[in-house]
């Protein structure tokens, strides 16, 4: 018969989870082993760490998975906190169980190289060294103990590592564009056509709803209006339609119920799926990303003469709430600024010719 394991751990899934009140503190989480010794070693340590806190006010010793878990409770409401949570679980296996004192870039070696050994860029790795870094100082600065002691003593310096090897934006050119777009799927040809015009990420493309529009009768037109929740920055983004833009929600309208955007008649959740990398490689495009549509335009807003704060605004780095912050004249200098960048063909965009031809002849 085995030896009886010490009360306070439960093994879920194959995995040692404590379950124990110490001196008025309960303590719920992972062990993040399936060893029952090396458990009940970590389970000793948390309950002697509790009592030099309790007892003789000493700095308890946190784990960096405890404060990495306080640190997602606090931040639920911030657009990127998936991404920040899936940093958080690949580091997990490396530093998740040390003790705060103990995480610095010495101990984050053996991640970093292992994300280097896999092909991930240097500027893809500082990401998950932002979250550490910025866990840390919360650790250092802002969370107290019952005692009013930091969980941290003082914060490491995480420096960010060279980022030589970034990828650099890749803005098409009119020939580019146009091959690329012919190789797409028609419904994917009107998507990154439109946001080649406004400057729209993918996700606002996506999502782009018809109860956002809003009417500018003084202008004869309309523009979008995405709400915070959907856009990285939580700011309003105020979406601005050149005449090309305008012409694809024409097209669009009546299509579907919801969303601008959709396919057989269900919204299209992203571009960069199966049929983008297809068209690339086909293309002779296996660089471009979707997201160096919005580059592109950017580059041609600046060609085009167009001011940087009229660019800021038409590429939502600004926020776009109508109401309050654009009157008529003001759109029609963005409507204006924005159709500087339409390449005109016969009176339409070289693009645009290829959907209507494809549209007509059934391709979707």
């Amino acid at each position: 018969m085995g030896r009886k394991r010490i009360p306070g751990l439960r093994n879920r899934n194959g995995i040692w989870h404590i379950d124990k009140q110490v001196l008025g503190t309960k303590i719920h989480e992972s062990t993040g082993t399936s060893d029952l010794k090396q458990a009940e070693l970590i389970l000793a340590r948390r309950i002697e760490d509790i009592r030099q806190s309790k007892i003789f006010g000493m700095r308890r010793s946190w784990t960096f998975r405890e404060a990495a878990t306080r640190f997602l409770e606090e931040n639920l409401h911030l657009a990127t906190i998936k991404a920040y949570a899936g940093y958080l679980k690949h580091m997990d296996p490396y530093i998740g169980e040390l003790p705060l004192h103990q995480v610095h870039l010495g101990t984050l070696k053996p991640f970093i190289e292992f994300k280097r050994a896999q092909g991930v860029k240097n500027r893809t790795i500082n990401l998950h060294l932002v979250v550490v870094r910025r866990i840390l100082n919360l650790a250092a600065r802002l969370w107290r103990d019952e005692n009013g002691l930091t969980w941290l003593e003082s914060a490491p310096l995480i420096q960010m590592l060279p980022t030589t090897d970034a990828r650099k934006p890749y803005p098409l050119s009119w020939n580019e564009q146009q091959r690329l777009f012919q190789a797409l799927p028609a419904h994917l040809a009107r998507m990154c056509l439109f946001k080649v015009n406004t400057g729209c990420r993918e996700q606002e493309v996506c999502n782009l709803r018809w109860d956002w529009e809003v009417p500018v009768p003084e202008l004869d037109t309309s523009v979008f209006i995405i709400p915070g929740a959907e856009v990285k920055n939580r700011d309003d983004r105020l979406v601005v339609l050149n005449n090309t833009a305008l012409s694809i929600v024409e097209e669009q309208r009546g299509e579907h119920g919801t969303h601008v955007f959709s396919y057989q008649g269900h919204p299209v959740t992203k571009i960069h799926n199966s049929a983008w990398k297809r068209a690339r490689v086909e293309a002779g495009l296996p660089q471009v990303r979707v997201h160096d549509l919005k580059h592109t335009l950017g580059r041609r807003l600046r060609a085009a003469g167009v001011s940087v704060e009229t660019r800021k605004v038409l590429l939502g780095h600004r926020n776009g709430d109508i109401t309050t912050h654009y009157s008529a004249p003001e759109l029609e200098e963005l409507i204006v600024a924005a159709n500087k960048v339409c390449r005109k063909k016969s009176g339409k965009t070289p693009a645009l010719v290829v959907l209507k031809t494809r549209m007509k002849s059934g391709s979707k």
